[in-house]
């Protein structure tokens, strides 16, 4: 058994799995070639990667488990706000400040978690509970005045005389960061983590019965992926240098990573990327339309899903799966058996989105049993 389970984790080779990343990587490292000499257009893109690690780090815990966390936002300023304190009223060097404010952040995803999984609670009040921990995360920072500014924000000085200050060096630091969150999640795809994930996105009771420990997993899921929110959070704060209730709140951060994990599908590996790309764009597009942006906006939106209802990855999966089958190439019988599940109704229909991680990683792990 040990022997077999090790063979079909292997079964794709490292270079193919982390192909995709490095490509991604490298391309987008060309950004500033063209934007770095304007730090407002700078700025933008660092907006746009650093909200494609915010949505890695929910594709963690939504599209892994299908814990609805209504809190990125929340997760984010706990990290970013606990590490400017740490560092600019106790002292703490930047690093280790920026290492414990993801720690909090991990640790308080952990709680909300395994309350949900400890309660039996269902998408939607899962979603109700980390909900009620953003806006209750909002009033805590508007009343501490003292400690976090309340609504006119906090100056974060840790950082501002390092690379962080400068104009292009930051980018390449979120960029790197979000390599490594990629990296995480395709092994964890490879990993038995990634078949226990699988199983609990398709079929929670299967996997149950399945000797899933369901309560350990989504637990996993909700602290790593908070943590890496938290992370990212803090690490923005630093290169800002300037935080606020605003920066985090509910609108500004929950329902762009949801709309862009969304758009780019959920589950997917390159989809936080895509997602985050595309509606980076789309908002720098629609400054120009001034009172009529959010009408402009919203028929983009509602064109795009009609477009993509899956998501853009899992869309374009399936098409190449259809061309090489034209072209006398048919798909493995494993990623055929993944999209006839993924068009059919059942639980690869659930509100997580369908299996579209691709053959190689259902390969890796989709009949290797946990150990």
């Amino acid at each position: 058994m040990r022997r077999s389970a090790t063979v079909g984790r292997a079964g794709t080779s490292p270079v193919r799995a982390y192909a995709p990343i490095v490509v991604t990587g490298a391309l987008v490292a060309l950004l500033p070639l063209r934007y770095g000499d304007s730090r407002a257009m700078m700025g933008v893109v660092i907006g746009g990667v650093l909200f494609a690690a915010y949505a890695v780090g929910f594709n963690v815990i939504f599209g892994s488990t299908g814990q609805l966390f209504l809190c990125t936002g929340a997760l984010a300023g706990l990290g970013g706000y606990a590490s400017a304190i740490l560092s600019d009223r106790h002292g703490i060097p930047m690093v280790l400040s920026m290492v414990l404010a993801a720690l909090v952040a991990a640790i308080a995803g952990g709680l909300l978690s395994w309350i949900a999984v400890s309660r039996s609670l269902g998408v939607i009040f899962t979603g109700i509970v980390t909900l009620a921990f953003s806006l209750s995360f909002q009033n805590l920072l508007l009343g501490q005045r003292d400690l976090t500014g309340g609504e006119t924000g906090l100056v974060v000085d840790a950082g501002s005389d390092t690379f962080l200050g400068e104009q292009v060096a930051p980018f390449y630091v979120f960029v790197g960061l979000v390599m490594a969150y990629l990296a995480l999640y395709r092994a964890l795809q490879r990993s038995h983590v990634g078949w226990a994930f699988r199983a609990l996105r398709d079929d929670e009771i299967a996997a149950e019965l399945a000797g899933v420990d369901v309560k350990r997993y989504r637990v996993f899921a909700g602290t790593l992926g908070s943590g890496m929110i938290g992370l990212a959070g803090a690490l923005y704060a630093h290169s800002e240098r300037f935080i606020s209730p605003s920066t985090f709140s509910f609108g500004e951060v929950d329902v762009l990573v949801i709309v862009m994990l969304a758009f780019g599908g959920i589950g997917s590996l390159l989809g936080p990327v895509v997602g985050a790309a595309a509606f980076t764009v789309l908002e720098e597009w629609m400054v120009s339309f001034n009172e009529y942006r959010l009408i402009v906006y919203g028929a983009v939106i509602l064109a795009l899903f009609l477009f993509f209802p899956r998501g853009v990855v899992p869309s374009v999966q399936s098409l190449a799966q259809r061309l090489r089958r034209r072209l006398g190439r048919p798909a493995s019988p494993t990623a055929a058996a993944g999209e006839r599940r993924a068009d059919a109704p059942g639980p690869a229909a659930s509100p997580v989105g369908p299996d579209v991680v691709g053959s190689e990683e259902v390969r890796a792990g989709g009949a290797t049993p946990p150990e």
